[in-house]
């Protein structure tokens, strides 16, 4: 009947997770039952592509890369919100219009802001000292 609830409907779908849990845990567990447990030098090398490591492994990224990053997921969340906003256009009217053109302009805010405290400005330092 229409209109009726019937979770069997959902079943496939469950049958799908449950299964797709299955597959996660038996490759973790076969991973943990046939790897070696001891380690060997070339295992703890860092992996460079097949290419011999040149120098320390570990180094600090600027904190630059982790504002941009930021950035980034900011601006990406609003195209995000912007691709289901422009498909219903027509039918939502002019307060959602209105609503948008809030949620824009206090990105647009934000952005300006970020320009001015020079968060799109990159700078190299030198390592010499001097």
């Amino acid at each position: 009947m229409p209109g009726q609830y019937l979770p069997t409907d959902y079943l496939p779908v469950a049958i799908f997770v449950l299964i797709s849990i299955a597959f996660g845990l038996g490759a973790l567990m076969m991973g943990a039952i046939f790897r070696l447990r001891r380690p060997y030098p070339e295992k703890l090398m860092p992996y460079e592509s097949g290419i011999t490591p040149v120098g320390e492994p570990r180094f600090r990224f600027s904190i630059q890369y982790y504002v941009i990053a930021m950035l980034f997921v900011v601006f990406d969340v609003e195209a995000i919100f912007l691709y289901p906003w422009a498909i219903v256009f027509k039918k939502i009217g002019l307060f959602a219009f209105a609503e948008m053109m809030i949620f824009i302009s206090i990105l647009l805010v934000g952005y300006i802001y970020a320009w001015k405290k020079e968060a799109f400005t990159w700078e190299v330092k030198s390592k010499t000292p001097g």
